[in-house]
């Protein structure tokens, strides 16, 4: 068994209030296998990052317990100091987790984190016009996703596995098109578009497979573009974002590179990971800019002898 102390950071409202019960079973079993185990209730982004600078300066694992929006606030850090990262999901989507292929069960995480090997997997930086840069784990996207996004922190009320295609409906049957300019690696594409995504995980919005060749240790932003339809032609193709497959159809553009700048019209909203970010930029004004950093991040996963992840 490899000898690891831990501090476990959870987000006290993730999943609905979900993480509080979740990290409990996993410290147990951490202790009882001797770790020593620290577990601290979120107080916020900015008092995060100083719980990250401790725990990485004792030699700690951090444990990300939350969802994605946790992870990609906590992965940053973790990655400038060069400590390991751990995950226990318990948000409502979990995409990044879903995306590394943790296990669920609480025995079988305890022992990932006890015993598997750290990979080093690729982060994205965005730069949002008037923001200071920011690390991110999932993927950026705006327009109707991130319309959907927003309506997801609407949906409480309704059962978890229904929130989302409850919100991707809404989003879609009130959006608005947008004259989309996306430079890959310096090459100009235009579109009248429903919504660009710039991926590291295949995985967003609780299990689609945006982008189904993405992958988090080759280096490269995966970017898939659907351009605009009617309304009810993009709710009708909806279903076949769970399982990768439009892209093969004839509305939906996919790209890879390096380094990508977002803009266009109308002012659309922008997220990453489920958090707002703001909206976009207008074409001509200022871009959003995304650089992928490659092997950014140790993390802990149930795979490290593949050269590639799911």
């Amino acid at each position: 068994m490899i000898e690891r102390s831990y501090s476990l950071l959870v987000n006290p409202i993730s999943g609905g209030g979900a993480a509080p019960g979740a990290v409990v079973p996993v410290a147990h079993l951490l202790r009882a296998a001797g770790a020593r185990v620290e577990v601290t209730y979120s107080p916020g982004p900015s008092e995060a990052v100083g719980l990250v600078e401790e725990a990485v300066a004792r030699g700690d694992v951090v444990v990300s317990v939350g969802g994605d929006g946790m992870l990609s606030s906590l992965a940053g850090t973790v990655a400038s100091l060069g400590g390991t990262l751990g995950i226990v999901p318990a948000g409502r989507g979990n995409d990044f987790a879903r995306m590394l292929g943790l296990p669920s069960d609480p025995s079988d995480l305890a022992d990932l984190l006890l015993n598997a090997e750290p990979v080093a997997i690729d982060l994205l930086e965005v730069a949002m016009p008037g923001q200071s840069p920011r690390l991110v784990a999932g993927s950026l996207y705006a327009g109707v996703d991130a319309v959907a996004a927003e309506y997801v922190d609407l949906a409480h009320r309704l059962p978890v596995r229904l929130q989302y295609p409850y919100a991707a409906v809404r989003a879609l049957a009130t959006y608005r098109p947008v004259d989309l300019r996306v430079v890959v690696d310096g090459t100009v594409h235009d579109f009248r578009a429903a919504n660009v995504v710039v991926a590291n995980s295949a995985f967003y919005g609780s299990g689609m497979k945006i982008a189904p060749a993405a992958s988090l240790t080759d280096g490269r932003l995966d970017v898939i573009v659907i351009e605009a339809a009617s309304r009810r032609s993009l709710i009708r193709s909806l279903p076949t974002v769970y399982d990768g497959e439009h892209i093969h159809l004839a509305e939906t553009h996919v790209m890879q590179g390096e380094s990508v700048q977002v803009s266009g019209l109308p002012a659309a909203p922008v997220g990453a990971d489920g958090e707002p970010l703001g909206s976009l930029p207008a074409t001509g004004e200022s871009v959003i800019g995304v650089e992928v950093l490659p092997g950014a991040v140790q993390v802990l996963t149930p795979s490290p002898s593949r050269k590639d992840l799911p």
